[in-house]
């Protein structure tokens, strides 16, 4: 997963730094119509959410499983959990921002 990451983010660096030359140059930057987005914000957002949701049930089987006296990692369930919390308040915060925007969009004027 990470390495998904940063070969996303390596490939965004490279746009723009090729953007930022084109800009230098003068030159007129066209939009390439030939490579579309390869996901939406729909199939983001479902990842989002199944990320989260899979740090969640990491966090309670580890936490299990110290409970039941099969792993002696404290720390690391104590880490998993707020992790997982923090994941949790992050989506929130992204929700409650796309639905002020949604909400922005529709109390636009004609």
């Amino acid at each position: 997963m990470s390495n998904q990451i940063s070969m996303m983010q390596n490939e965004m660096l490279q746009r723009m730094e090729v953007m930022r030359s084109q800009a230098q140059a003068g030159s007129q930057v066209s939009v390439n119509l030939s490579h579309p987005p390869t996901g939406t914000f729909q199939t983001a957002m479902q990842q989002a959410v199944r990320r989260v949701d899979n740090q969640q049930h990491i966090a309670h089987q580890m936490t299990t499983d110290v409970d039941a006296g099969r792993s002696d990692d404290l720390v690391g369930a104590m880490v998993a959990s707020q992790k997982a919390s923090i994941s949790f308040s992050a989506l929130t915060q992204v929700r409650n921002k796309i639905l002020a925007a949604y909400d922005d969009v529709l109390k636009m004027p004609l």
